[in-house]
């Protein structure tokens, strides 16, 4: 068994299939594959004369403000709420007319308060949403015709609008209510789980694509790491007794793979970061507090096939990435048996999902770049949007109906922000 993995490792190490990002463009210099059936075409939809977004305009104390008073906000992976916002303010679906909206969308940037280390705090957020959506129902009519049915969100929280980043904690406070209505664009995404409401949007975090772009190597580099990860295995200051943290899988990688030569795998992150993705076959992209997190991004746009290892997940975009295809899923209780997964995998099917990921479309959907280009993120979100159009009939309230309770929640969200 060992002979023969070494020599599966080596013929997936002659492939050498490298990705080329040229700025803002994707590109490729290897064989590509297009998604086939309905994917591909859902993947390349252009949104644009397939609906119309009023966006509101809130005082600059709900975003603006909050992004001068602390810049690093446009850098970390909750940021699509600020490019998303900036996005729309140029877009041609949006409109100035809201009579003939579609779509209603408040820019509100609750994960733009910082810790010293750039970890969002999320205890205020609630509280600013809640005077939000208070401010837009008390000087415009359209929050009060649906209650937020025709409204979407930004929650790029850990746990999306429950609003905490453990989930013990998210799963008890729930989906702030007054958004119980709307519909939400997340980060988080995983099934029958209270912090994902039906209809949700699930996007990827942000990773910043001039970053990825300045790491690029040379297109004939091989892809010599068979398996790569850095990041953490334990997460003793909030986890002390370990096993909750990662739901144990992570501890499980390192337990089990760290002495294991086809494992590159440590807690450091080195300078050349995403210059070893580039140059690994799979790419680990375990759960942490939360199912996601930015490597599932790096490692499409990198080339480099992501090993999901996150039960119930749902991934961005699903109804246009054909997740299946290019990723390799792997159960939280399979981690010990992860070297087997991935070394009896045939090389055919290894180069067919690299073939895959070096689509172009495949890559922009990932991306939140400034400008905006045609398939990216932006448009994904916008697409999603369209395909839940028209709204029903049913979500336009009688005159003096009421179904959201303005009171519910833990009695701290109902203090004024």
């Amino acid at each position: 068994m060992e002979i023969w993995r070494w020599v599966f490792v080596g013929i997936i190490f002659l492939a050498g299939f490298v990705v080329k990002i040229e700025p803002f463009k994707l590109g490729r210099s290897q064989p590509t594959e297009r998604i086939s059936g309905s994917a591909g075409d859902v993947l390349e939809d252009d949104p644009v004369g397939r609906l119309k977004v009023f966006v509101y305009e809130l005082p600059s104390k709900y975003n603006k403000k909050i992004l001068q008073k602390d810049p690093r906000c446009l850098n970390h992976m909750f940021a699509a709420e600020i490019f998303m916002h900036r996005f729309l303010l140029s877009s041609p679906v949006r409109t100035l007319n809201p009579e003939e909206a579609d779509w209603f969308y408040t820019p509100v940037y609750t994960t733009c308060d910082l810790t010293a280390n750039g970890l969002p705090l999320p205890f205020k957020s609630p509280r600013m949403m809640r005077s939000a959506i208070q401010l837009i129902s008390s000087n415009w009519p359209y929050w009060n015709r649906t209650e937020g049915a025709d409204h979407f969100f930004l929650v790029p929280h850990d746990f999306g609008a429950c609003f905490h980043y453990q989930e013990e904690k998210a799963i008890e406070r729930g989906i702030l209510p007054l958004l119980q209505r709307a519909t939400l664009v997340q980060t988080f995404g995983q099934r029958n789980h209270v912090c994902l409401k039906e209809g949700s949007i699930t996007i990827p975090p942000y990773a910043p694509p001039q970053k990825m772009q300045t790491h690029l190597i040379p297109e004939k580099t091989p892809r010599s790491i068979f398996v790569y990860f850095r990041g953490l295995f334990y997460d003793v200051g909030n986890d002390p007794e370990g096993g909750y943290y990662a739901r144990g899988a992570r501890a499980a990688v390192w337990e089990n793979f760290k002495d294991n030569p086809l494992f590159d795998i440590s807690t450091e992150h080195p300078t050349t970061y995403y210059e070893d993705m580039q140059r690994a076959v799979f790419c680990l992209c375990p759960l942490g507090w939360a199912p996601w997190s930015p490597r599932l991004v790096e490692a499409v746009i990198f080339g480099c096939i992501p090993v999901i290892i996150a039960d119930d997940i749902v991934l961005p975009f699903a109804d246009a990435i054909p997740w299946e295809e290019i990723g390799v899923f792997v159960d939280e209780k399979d981690v010990p048996n992860l070297d087997t997964i991935l070394t009896s995998i045939p090389p055919e099917v290894i180069l067919r999902k690299q073939r895959l990921l070096a689509n172009p479309s495949m890559k922009q959907a990932m991306l939140f770049p400034q400008p905006a280009q045609p398939g990216d993120a932006f448009h994904q979100v916008l697409n999603g949007l369209a395909r839940k159009l028209p709204h029903d009939k049913g979500v336009y309230l009688k005159p003096d109906e009421r179904v959201l309770n303005w009171t519910a929640g833990p009695v701290g969200d109902l203090k004024p922000w």
